[in-house]
C-alpha cells in the first residue's frame, strides 16, 4: 500500500504525464525530478531545472524499448505534447522514459543505434510534412530533427553513460524540446551568452570533465545539431556521419 507521501508524489506526477502512467515509471520520473532540482549537485541545464520546479515538464512512458510495436504510442504522445507546449511555459520539454528490459547491453554504442532507430521510426510515422524552413540534409547548419511540422532539439540519456553524468539516466531516456523554447536565446544576446556560460561551468562541475566539443550554437557554420543529440563518453569520440535518413 502506498504511503500518503507516495500517493501525493504520484498525483503530482500524473498531472504532467501524457498517455499512461505505468507503475514502473513513477520511481524513474521521481528520481529524475529529484536530480533536476537537487541543490547539492546542481544539474547543468538551468532551463531543465526551472522547468522541473515550475511543473513545465511533460512525461511519456514506453513499456518495451526492445519491441518496435511498443514504440507505436510514441508518435501520439509527441503529437499531444506539440498541441499544447506553447500553453505550458517557455521552459518546457517532453521527457520520454523507456522501460528497461531484462537484459541491458551496457554499451554506449548500442544505445546510440537505438536512439537513432527511434528518431527514424518517428520520422517514418510522421503524418505532417517536414517544415519548409528546415533543410533535409543533416549536414546543413540549419538542420534540426522535426516532427509534426515542428523543429525539435533532442537529447538522449542512457544507463551506459557513466563518465558523462549529465547524459546518464537509470533507464533509456529521450528529451524533446521544441525549437520555440530557444527563441531569444541566441548567443549574440546577453541572456543567451550568459546562459551558455553558466551551463558550461555547471557541466564541468557536474561531469568532472570538459564540455563536449560537439556542443555548439544552432546556425553556426561549424555546428551540426545532430551531433549534440547523443554525446559519447570521451570528448574525442565522434560519429562519422548522421544515421538519420530523410524519407
Amino acid at each position: 500500500m502506498l504511503s500518503t507521501k507516495s500517493q501525493s508524489v504520484e498525483r503530482d506526477l500524473a498531472s504532467q504525464v501524457i498517455g499512461d502512467l505505468p507503475s514502473w515509471g513513477v520511481p524513474y520520473a521521481t528520481d529524475l525530478l529529484q536530480t533536476l532540482t537537487s541543490t547539492e549537485a546542481p544539474f547543468p541545464c538551468t532551463f531543465a531545472v526551472s522547468a522541473a520546479k515550475k511543473a513545465g515538464l511533460r512525461f511519456g512512458f514506453i513499456d518495451d524499448e526492445h519491441d518496435r510495436r511498443g514504440r507505436e504510442v510514441l508518435p501520439d504522445i509527441i503529437r499531444q505534447y506539440l498541441e499544447v507546449y506553447r500553453s505550458i511555459s517557455r521552459e518546457t520539454s517532453l521527457i520520454v522514459l523507456f522501460r528497461p528490459g531484462q537484459e541491458e547491453t551496457g554499451k554506449v554504442g548500442d544505445y546510440y543505434q537505438k536512439f537513432w532507430d527511434v528518431l527514424q521510426f518517428l520520422h517514418e510515422h510522421d503524418s505532417e510534412a517536414w517544415p519548409a524552413e528546415i533543410p533535409k540534409d543533416t549536414d546543413d547548419k540549419h538542420w534540426e530533427f522535426s516532427f509534426g511540422g515542428t523543429p525539435v532539439f533532442v537529447v538522449c540519456n542512457t544507463p551506459a553513460h557513466t563518465a558523462r553524468k549529465s547524459r546518464s539516466n537509470p533507464c533509456f531516456m529521450i528529451t524533446f524540446q521544441p525549437r520555440w523554447v530557444f527563441e531569444d536565446l541566441d548567443p549574440t544576446t546577453s541572456r543567451g551568452w550568459a546562459a551558455r556560460r553558466v551551463i558550461r561551468n555547471r557541466l564541468r562541475a557536474f561531469d568532472g570533465l570538459e564540455p563536449s566539443p560537439e556542443l555548439g550554437n544552432y546556425g553556426d557554420p561549424e555546428n551540426r545539431e545532430w551531433r549534440q543529440y547523443f554525446l559519447f563518453e570521451e570528448n574525442d569520440a565522434k560519429a562519422p556521419a548522421c544515421p538519420f535518413r530523410h524519407t
